[in-house]
């Protein structure tokens, strides 16, 4: 797998989508230090530097990052003003419920965002660079119900969630299918199209165009068609939809696809624990297999082998580094 590198970003990078997105956000920011001696401006470390150098520098009676990350749900409280005692109804919280609809592939979404340093401005084509600056801000400063909150209001649909007011809080809640939630909810970065043509040259409908927007993979007949190809070239990664496939079928899971002429690896997975009705997500950094799962208190740890009793819901490849 190829390194896991990334340009430094700055601290003081605030994107104005954050302030108009999320009201009442406050920029709280982790505390930093100097060197001593040194006259530089301090850089905050990012999150994705400091899993780098939990995984360099763990033992093996600890094997699980310092601290929770994405955790289940998530609470924003809001500072209201006078215009907002106004308002009806008048809430000033917001709770979140069952996001693991979301969590798995957020996590998953800022790996893909270090592993090149120009996803970035790839993915910034398709969800605006306002978007992917908020995002990666977000998640450097540990603000993880805002982050959700981003995705919800920026890319879902009101339809996709349940929301209700109860006493003082906004309750949104994210019950559901996280292909639902999130996979058909990236633009169109996933775009394909396919040709078919029929051998009656008098067939009203000689010519047909298939356009897709998710990739599913399913069992079945043969078929002559058209290489399907991307409507917007190759995206950085790919989601393939897994939860039709069998558990007999999951035998081999290939490390690598050939796409449109282009070569896709495995950065990761997402699972699905059909008791608990919960999604968890797996992926690598530095060859190294972590696994995050937002409802444990210790949720984001190295793996020794797969995880077991769960199902493979979604299948994460990243473009290869072209040489």
């Amino acid at each position: 797998m190829p390194s896991a590198t990334r340009p430094s970003r700055p601290f003081a990078r605030s994107p104005r989508l954050s302030a108009r997105a999320l009201p009442g956000w406050r920029q709280e920011r982790p505390a930093v230090s100097l060197a001593p001696g040194s006259g530089t401006r301090p850089r905050m470390k990012t999150l994705f530097e400091e899993i780098k150098a939990s995984i360099k520098n763990n033992y093996n009676q600890d094997r699980s990052f310092w601290r929770p990350v994405l955790p289940w749900g998530g609470v924003f409280t809001i500072k209201a003003g006078r215009k907002a005692v106004s308002c009806t109804p008048l809430y000033v919280e917001i709770r979140l419920k069952n996001t693991c609809t979301i969590d798995g592939f957020l996590m998953l979404l800022y790996v893909i965002l270090n592993e090149n340093e120009n996803f970035p401005r790839e993915l910034s084509l398709h969800f605006g660079r306002e978007f992917v600056d908020c995002f990666l801000y977000l998640m450097d400063t540990y603000s993880f119900t805002t982050v959700k909150l981003l995705w919800i209001w920026d890319k879902m649909e009101k339809q996709q969630y349940k929301s209700e007011v109860h006493k003082a809080s906004l309750i949104i809640d994210l019950f559901g299918n996280e292909h639902d939630n999130f996979t058909k909810n990236l633009e169109n970065l996933m775009s394909t199209i396919q040709e078919s043509y029929c051998s009656n040259w008098r067939c009203p409908t000689r010519v047909q165009e298939d356009q897709q927007r998710t990739i599913n993979i399913k069992c079945g007949g043969l078929r002559e068609f058209s290489q399907r190809v991307f409507c917007h070239g190759a995206p950085p990664f790919v989601v393939l939809n897994m939860q039709h496939w069998k558990s007999e079928d999951l035998a081999y899971v290939p490390y690598y696809l050939d796409l449109s002429d282009h070569k896709y690896l495995l950065e990761g997975a997402t699972l699905f624990n059909k008791e608990e009705h919960h999604y968890s997500a797996a992926f690598q950094i530095d060859g190294h297999w972590m696994h995050y799962d937002g409802l444990r208190n210790v949720n984001l740890i190295l793996l020794n082998k797969p995880p077991e009793f769960l199902l493979l819901s979604s299948l994460v490849y990243i473009r290869a580094t072209e040489k």
